[in-house]
């Protein structure tokens, strides 16, 4: 206690002296409320390096492209000396690496740089110490590392269907339509996903294996699909148009969907992340949230005992004062199941005499004819999603066997009153001093678990925020790459009399078409992906996201077609005359 000595607290009753502190790793404490483990933390912590790389290795192979374009003349003077197509995609591929490891080393020395300022921020609540932000090896390595080689891989695969001439004309190898076995992929991901409902794996790393995969799985197959759906909405486009803009980009599109696709990438991906983290926040939230003020979920107290080795609470020690407190409706003592059989369907780990149990029927009631019924220690067990009250199993057993055993715990069910509640809860930690668990109610565990759901809701903002950021980046080299490889065709269209007002809704509409038609899938696969989550880790259904998700979607998807008009002035200045020129 602040402000006394150690011999003036050694004179006063319940002061014991801290001799010394013991540290435990949450992953290794048993049924310690201590924090979110280690393995806890690892599969977290995964399924959000997932989300974000996608959309890292999406933008590099992006910027290749665009970057090949631009630098034709260099890559077209390596042509002429001698250079073969395979030398100079490698050169390029290298160019994009070198970059990659520049930009690797200029994050992490703005991260020691920033990190005292991010320290301060309150992310989960609390400011960080420094320690909590440091790098070891083993965290730069694997990045510095890992970084430019996913570069260098993507790199050269976005290159291997250009050509570079000698005369320095980029050339694109047109692939063939894309056909729907696209959509294999996409479906292989819900199908994993889809089984691993009720065949939860044991272990975290199961865990991880498990969903990363389907998920990573989803998000490669939406990359790998959106070529067809933009072949599909191409000819959707073309065969309704009723304008020469709309005709001429539906055509275009149906010639390369890969390359009208290309461009929004980044958000189908970034949109299935956001849809994803929000309908599991949602849900987890709506579910988990603070019970209702009244129901049986606040108003039921429970001191719990550790029967390890034969202890436990006897019912003796059990104070009569409690049944008179005002608001006290009962009081029930929950004995400890001897059998150990958790195999058993009807298997619980407490036992109660139903007589005891008819007083307090919110709690639940028993089967017709039963004397004793198997309970959960706080004769509630996991949150239900409805509010009837249960029926408890019978056990067979006799009432005056079960009330020789040890007590699992004690429930006093009052009527919610915090008057009610906290009486209650002094009176029981006056009669079990010994019990390092205060009573509390499921409300007190849900209130603190509130605070772990504001936490995770921060991580998934970032995530999303960072997806989204990262895909309008991607959206604007996209949009501007695709200008530049089409700036000869373009300029044979303003050659031939076509004004550019309408080139530049030809651009507009090339990039609409597959950001509309990827960007329901992606949505609509990011919930389905939630839901058998939800479905296969907590038996949850998904609930609806709230106003602010589809606001966010929305400014999304606006600030999607300000990226698009924001480079449309490009096609006046490459889209001239002298750029259908032939050498």
């Amino acid at each position: 206690m602040v402000g006394r000595t150690p011999d003036e607290l050694s004179g006063m009753s319940s002061a014991d002296r801290v001799a010394s502190i013991m540290t435990t790793d949450p992953s290794d404490c048993d049924r310690c409320v201590i924090g979110i483990g280690a393995d806890g933390m690892s599969l977290v912590l995964s399924i959000v390096a997932g989300a974000l790389i996608v959309p890292v290795l999406i933008l590099i192979g992006t910027a290749t492209r665009l970057a090949a374009a631009r630098r034709e003349q260099r890559f077209a003077a390596m042509r002429l000396v001698g250079a073969t197509p395979r030398q100079v995609s490698v050169i390029s591929a290298v160019e994009s690496t070198v970059a990659a490891v520049a930009g690797t080393l200029a994050g992490i020395a703005l991260f020691f740089a920033f990190r005292p300022a991010i320290a301060q921020i309150p992310f989960t609540g609390e400011r960080f110490f420094g320690g909590d932000l440091s790098l070891g090896l083993l965290d730069i390595v694997p990045v510095v590392v890992g970084v430019p080689l996913a570069a260098a891989v993507v790199a050269r695969l976005a290159l291997r269907r250009v050509q570079i001439s000698p005369l320095g004309v980029t050339r694109r190898v047109t692939p063939s339509p894309p056909r729907a076995w696209r959509l294999v992929l996409l479906a292989a991901g819900v199908a994993e996903l889809l089984y691993f409902v009720g065949r939860q794996p044991s272990s975290t790393n199961g865990q991880l294996i498990a969903y990363m995969s389907g998920f990573v799985m989803i998000m490669v197959g939406l990359v790998v699909a959106g070529p067809w759906l933009t072949l599909v909405g191409s000819r959707l486009l073309a065969a309704r148009a009723r304008r020469g803009a709309a005709l001429i980009a539906g055509r275009r599109l149906a010639d390369n969907p890969h390359a009208g696709f290309r461009a929004v990438s980044g958000l189908a991906v970034a949109l299935f992340v956001t849809s994803v983290a929000t309908g599991v926040m949602t849900t987890i939230v709506a579910e988990r949230g603070e019970p209702r003020t009244g129901s049986v979920l606040s108003s039921a107290l429970v001191q719990s005992f550790d029967t390890k080795g034969g202890a436990g609470g006897s019912k003796a020690r059990i104070p009569a004062e409690l049944a008179s407190i005002p608001g006290v409706g009962a009081v029930h003592p929950v004995y400890a199941n001897p059998e150990h059989e958790p195999s058993r369907p009807d298997w619980l780990p407490g036992l109660v005499p139903c007589a005891d149990l008819a007083r307090s029927p919110e709690l639940g009631r028993c089967a017709p004819g039963a004397e004793v019924a198997y309970v959960w220690h706080d004769l509630l067990g996991p949150r239900r999603a409805s509010n009837e009250p249960p029926v408890w199993a019978p056990a067979p057993v006799d009432a005056a066997s079960v009330e020789k055993l040890p007590l699992l715990s004690v429930v006093v069910a009052t009527d919610g009153s915090a008057t009610a509640v906290e009486r209650s809860r002094t009176v029981l930690e006056a009669a079990f001093p010994e019990v390092n668990r205060s009573p509390a109610t499921v409300a007190d565990y849900e209130s603190d678990f509130r605070r772990t759901l504001v936490q995770w809701q921060q991580l998934a903002n970032v995530v999303i925020v960072a997806s989204l950021a990262i895909a309008g980046c991607s959206l604007a080299v996209g949009v501007a790459g695709g200008i530049t490889e089409r700036k000869r065709p373009f300029s044979l269209l303003r050659l031939t009399g076509v004004p550019i007002g309408m080139l530049r809704r030809v651009v507009t509409l090339e990039s609409a078409v597959p950001l509309v038609f990827v960007a329901l899938l992606a949505i609509g696969m990011g919930f389905v992906a939630a839901q058998l989550f939800l479905t296969s880790q907590l038996d949850y259904t998904l609930h609806a996201p709230g106003l602010a998700y589809y606001l966010a979607v929305a400014a999304g998807l606006l600030a999607s077609f300000a990226i698009i008009a924001s480079t449309l002035p490009l096609l006046r200045r490459i889209t001239g005359p002298e750029t259908a020129r032939n050498e």
